[in-house]
């Protein structure tokens, strides 16, 4: 599947972990109460100024759903409730059980309401681990694909969630994103995870309009047939839109989002059939990671034990 000219390995060279929100479960409760997230105090990576580690505390919790706020809402085109307007910050029941992978930047400070300077949030990625999940009523991406029939078939293997992935403008660059990844190959290889999956979105709401990547997603970067996982039957839009032939593969992986690309890039799979997200203006795909699958250069870049960034 990935061999070839038009093999998405070879044709994609960068990525962003900006990300869309997902839209709200229908009759889903106000966020949970915050559990206590893990206080390990251990840096994970640190490059220059920037360190990646997981939230320490409620109120770092707090400052990353402010800056997926700024980023979902403010920046891009998410329609926020009252209660989102009022807080101000990108929260949702799921917060309160998953770890928040966050990137801070010692050389930025800001004072917080005791008038004490902390370094700034700058990216943010949200984890939820399968035994967890387990516990609190399953994945956020449930809501869009049949992923339980994947679970149920792989009961020796340990499935994780990626999403909420945001960084501020300013450093959308490389050295941000190397720290993001090295945090996830850090905590992947800390519990032992076997699969990470998650969705990603695609401007716009009309499946003919943007033919051409979903085509390309399904020529390309299909899942085998034993990590193949179908969008929920009333939510499914076919993405074999196109022929392989009547297809630019070029000028469609070039209009990808610049997320899909890099999960491409890692080695990604892209499930069957997408999901239309008219609440955001998008069409969402799945995105399955099993790292016995991730790209050996991804995995060589940053370590088999994720050294290249320890402090």
């Amino acid at each position: 599947m990935r061999q070839g000219l038009f093999s998405p390995r070879k044709l994609v060279r960068k990525f962003t972990p900006a990300m869309r929100p997902r839209a709200t479960l229908a009759n889903a409760p106000r966020p949970a109460p915050l559990r206590t997230p893990v206080k390990t105090g251990e840096t994970l990576g640190r490059i220059g100024s920037l360190e990646v580690r997981m939230a320490r505390n409620f109120k770092e919790v707090k400052k990353a759903q402010r800056l997926r706020y700024q980023v979902f809402y403010e920046e891009m085109s998410a329609i926020a409730d009252a209660h989102t307007l009022a807080t101000r910050r990108d929260a949702d029941p799921f917060d309160a059980y998953c770890d928040h992978l966050l990137v801070v930047d010692h050389a930025s400070l800001k004072r917080n309401k005791l008038g004490r300077l902390k370094p700034e949030i700058v990216g943010t990625y949200r984890i939820l681990r399968q035994e967890v999940a387990d516990r609190h009523g399953g994945f956020y991406t449930a809501g869009e694909f049949d992923i339980q029939s994947l679970i149920d078939a792989n009961p020796d293997k340990r499935f994780m969630e990626l999403g909420r992935s945001c960084v501020l403008k300013p450093y959308r660059n490389k050295k941000t994103v190397e720290l993001l990844w090295h945090g996830i190959w850090a905590y992947v290889l800390r519990h032992n995870i076997d699969v990470m999956l998650g969705c990603a979105s695609i401007e716009g709401t009309n499946p003919d309009a943007i033919a051409g990547q979903l085509s390309f997603l399904h020529h390309n970067a299909r899942a085998p047939e034993q990590w193949r996982v179908r969008a929920v039957e009333d939510r499914y839009v076919e993405m074999n839109r196109l022929e392989a032939g009547a297809l630019n593969a070029r000028d469609a992986l070039r209009a990808l989002p610049p997320l899909v690309k890099g999960y491409l890039r890692l080695g990604a799979f892209i499930g069957d059939g997408a999901v239309v997200d008219r609440q955001f203006g998008t069409t969402d795909v799945l995105i399955i990671m099993p790292v016995s699958e991730l790209n050996t250069r991804y995995v060589n870049y940053y370590g088999a034990d994720a050294g290249r960034y320890s402090s």
